[in-house]
């Protein structure tokens, strides 16, 4: 519908009792909410009953790094590029902001899938200076504007508060936001393409393992 989740779901959060905003993201990560629900799943389906909201939940949240890789296939073609062989900077690998935790992080997903499209990755995160991906061992890059400028693109994937974002994107060529922290640069918007903000997307995105992916505004709610 084009729509703007954003604005919605602030909106709605004026409602002064009975509501808690939640946004979305480029997936779930931690050490427990993305497996424990699972645990239970099993045990009520051993009991003849069906955790259908459970399901549901893991299969969207499971998708959502598909979703992001289509964004940023989508903005590489505004420019006549693909995927592969171009530069692409990751901002924050944690699975959380201002946390050292990558476990399940959907930070690894998406690299891992940017890997495979043939991407030359490069990552930044204060707290995480180096990253195991695959056989290689990655080192945290800076953000400095001459370092963000030689990239093509650059993912916003845990919005740590040390970032400067008005500065990075300033330097930046394609910025794909995933956490809303771009929301105030409005002068720079033909740059950004934010996550749940209307942009316009194959709605036939298919997920890694087959099955058909909704697109990235509907995924937002």
């Amino acid at each position: 519908m084009g729509v703007d989740v954003y604005e919605v779901i602030d909106a709605a959060a004026t409602k002064p009792f009975g509501f808690s905003p939640f946004y979305p993201g480029p997936g779930l990560g931690g050490h427990c909410i993305p497996i424990d629900p699972h645990y239970l799943a099993w045990k009520l389906k051993a009991l003849n009953f069906q955790a259908r909201f459970i399901g549901l939940a893991a299969e969207i949240n499971g998708m959502m790094p598909s979703v992001v890789t289509t964004l940023v296939a989508d903005g590489l073609n505004r420019v006549s590029k693909s995927i592969r062989g171009s530069k692409i900077m990751i901002l924050g690998v944690a699975y959380k902001k201002d946390v050292s935790d990558c476990r399940e992080s959907p930070a690894l997903d998406v690299m891992r899938l940017l890997n495979d499209k043939g991407a030359i990755l490069s990552y930044n995160d204060p707290l995480v200076p180096t990253l195991r991906l695959g056989q290689s061992v990655l080192e945290s890059v800076d953000t400095t504007p001459a370092e963000v400028a030689e990239n093509d693109c650059v993912i916003i994937l845990t919005d740590h508060s040390v970032y400067d974002f008005r500065k990075i994107v300033e330097a930046a060529k394609l910025v794909i936001d995933t956490r809303n922290s771009t929301k105030d640069l409005h002068a720079f918007k033909d740059r950004i393409i934010k996550l749940g903000a209307g942009n316009s997307v194959p709605s036939d995105t298919r997920h890694e393992d087959g099955y058909k992916a909704m697109p990235a505004r509907a995924t937002a709610h």
